[in-house]
């Protein structure tokens, strides 16, 4: 493309202060260097972590350019890179697949050791910035900063999809849907015939929902403070949702009795303590599976009784929904475009990003599911 090799200026949504309103700004977007993509971002999710780092509950340097659920189109690539080439359809990595260190090596691990999540340095791997706004340096968030025009990855932070995909469903793939549907497939492993209930009935716990029924659970039992959200719970798979503040007991003893000793599988998709113990405590104490899903309050604990997990019951977590990315979001879009599952009830909003703030507002209001912002 013309632009390769180039500086590009562009438009970008840039957090400079916690708890503030996303700034739109002219940035330039430096070359990639060796290892690295830049990429045309043509569709984004608003995601509830993106909020996170908003509020401060996710402790990132500042000022960033957030945003990681994304599609796009390749405009350059440098001298190093094999995987992929200007022109072809891509979804940014928000954790990276490496396939070199240990944790990309084993089976069942997928949380790279290259990810910037755990350990957030604002920066691409060489350890600097390809954003620049008002003449100042703007951080990268997780590898990906998708609320803007262009942005900058590592080769193990891209991957290439079926050209014939829609950029503006398949941004999904890239978190909220992946992460929702792998807790339940690859996580859980839920089997056919079981009993689940997913707390929480965002994109993601929607996502959870999707994941369950496409595993054969027989009944899958929403849990959520929002009763506008019933609806599209079912719509998705969930055979009946209850609201906790309709109950004068814990809801846990009541999803305890209402499955004659617990369910099969539960999953937490809000990011509470009180919900993630619920959701723990809401599992059959013998042979339950409990999966943590959302992103916790930092530098929050959480206490229980060790006996809980003796008697055979498991709680586990995972980043991605399990999936290693390189590998499994090729294959997650096949099955889209084959028509395995749909993402279309996910995306409730469709707007730009100048309205990036309004999106905010309607995802804090619980009246959106998904916001998609299109480039």
């Amino acid at each position: 493309m013309a632009t390769a090799g180039k500086v590009i200026k562009c438009k970008a949504a840039v957090l400079w202060e916690l708890n503030k309103p996303l700034s739109i700004e002219e940035i330039e977007v430096a070359p990639p260097k060796a290892s690295e993509i830049r990429i045309k971002i043509v569709a984004t999710g608003l995601c509830r972590s993106d909020d996170h780092v908003i509020s401060g509950s996710l402790p990132h340097p500042l000022p960033i350019i957030l945003g990681h659920e994304a599609a796009g189109i390749v405009e350059s690539v440098g001298d190093e890179v094999t995987s992929v080439k200007p022109g072809d359809k891509v979804i940014p990595l928000f954790t990276p697949q490496c396939r070199k260190c240990k944790v990309c090596k084993h089976p069942n691990g997928n949380l790279c050791s290259e990810n910037n999540v755990t350990l957030p340095s604002g920066s691409l791997r060489d350890g600097t910035s390809r954003f620049t706004c008002r003449g100042k340096p703007i951080h990268h968030f997780v590898g990906t900063s998708t609320f803007s025009e262009y942005t900058v990855a590592d080769e193990i932070s891209v991957v290439k999809i079926d050209p014939s995909a829609p950029l503006e469903k398949v941004c999904l793939i890239g978190c909220g849907f992946s992460t929702g549907y792998g807790s339940a497939v690859k996580v859980a492993k839920v089997t056919p015939g079981s009993t689940c209930v997913v707390f929480g009935l965002g994109g993601v716990g929607l996502s959870v929902i999707i994941g369950c029924k496409t595993a054969g659970a027989s009944r899958i039992i929403g849990v959520d403070i929002n009763k506008d959200r019933f609806a599209k719970a079912k719509e998705v798979g969930a055979t009946e949702c209850i609201n906790p503040q309709d109950y004068k007991k814990p809801i846990q003893d009541v999803l305890v009795e209402v499955t004659e000793d617990g369910v099969d599988f539960s999953f937490e998709a809000v990011g509470h303590l009180d919900t993630m113990t619920a959701a723990f405590l809401a599992t059959n104490k013998a042979y339950g599976v409990c999966v943590i899903v959302g992103v916790p309050p930092n530098s929050q604990n959480i206490s229980f009784d060790p006996m809980l997990l003796l008697t055979g019951c498991t709680w586990k977590g995972a980043m991605f929904g399990g999936f290693k990315s390189k590998d499994d979001v090729p294959k997650l879009v096949s099955d889209f475009m084959t028509k395995k599952f749909t993402l279309d009830p996910l995306i409730t909003h469709v707007s730009t990003l100048d309205k990036v703030n309004e999106g905010f507002d309607m995802l804090r209001s619980g009246k959106s599911i998904r916001t998609v912002l299109k480039m």
